[in-house]
């Protein structure tokens, strides 16, 4: 973006006012300053995440991740980091959605466009499933690791999420690399396969300003 002094310049008011206006592009996210060097309009173009389609399973047949498929249908490439996989006791509210388990695998990846990290996020799936299985390896393999529990057996059936947006935490603004004032995404998806049984909790933050989530809905 031009100089406070050009700015002055051209719009005719005072440095303070400038300086007012700018803070608030950078409050509402739309502008990040970079100490000695300016102030920058952020480009960071929304990925349009289509609940209706992905997680399709001619994606996971065509050994592609529901990821991977977002960031093509963006022109975007995409990266997966800070990757953790371990066995752990499971938190009280993923327990209950798996139906009462007391330990779990859980895989932890923060997701990056390029370059850029766009959201974090951490499955955990039941040990007497994941447990010895290529999803308890770090790369799970093409198509991911709901590919790899529909191999085990564990044809997925549905998928339930709750959403809801709030103001992230100091670890996710540092994590998201987020503006002052952007806020995030929280959502949990529950998988089940067609037995009823939940084999899987995502709980998922996202970047606001990098999603619009976009939905199809029966009117019947």
């Amino acid at each position: 973006m031009p100089s406070e002094a050009e700015l002055v310049e051209h719009y005719g008011v005072s440095r303070m006012t400038v300086r007012s206006s700018l803070s608030v592009l950078q409050g509402e996210g739309l502008a990040h300053a970079e100490h000695g060097k300016g102030v920058f309009v952020r480009p960071r173009p929304p990925v349009r995440r289509l609940a209706s389609d992905r997680f399709a399973r001619r994606h996971r047949e065509q050994g592609r991740s529901a990821f991977i498929v977002e960031a093509d249908a963006a022109g975007s490439h995409p990266e997966v980091d800070s990757l953790e996989v371990k066995e752990e006791k499971a938190r009280q509210d993923v327990s209950t959605r798996l139906g009462s388990v007391r330990r779990v695998l859980t895989r932890r990846r923060r997701y990056l466009l390029d370059g850029r990290p766009v959201e974090f996020a951490t499955s955990y799936l039941p040990l007497d499933i994941a447990r010895g299985t290529r999803i308890a390896e770090p790369d799970s393999g093409p198509g991911g690791i709901y590919a790899r529990l529909e191999e085990l057996g564990h044809h997925l059936d549905r998928f339930e999420e709750e959403i809801r947006a709030r103001m992230p935490s100091p670890t996710e603004v540092k994590t998201l690399q987020l503006a002052s004032g952007v806020p995030v995404i929280h959502l949990v998806r529950t998988a089940f396969d067609t037995a009823g049984r939940a084999v899987e909790v995502c709980d998922t933050v996202m970047a606001a300003d990098a999603y619009v989530l976009a939905y199809q809905l029966p009117a019947t």
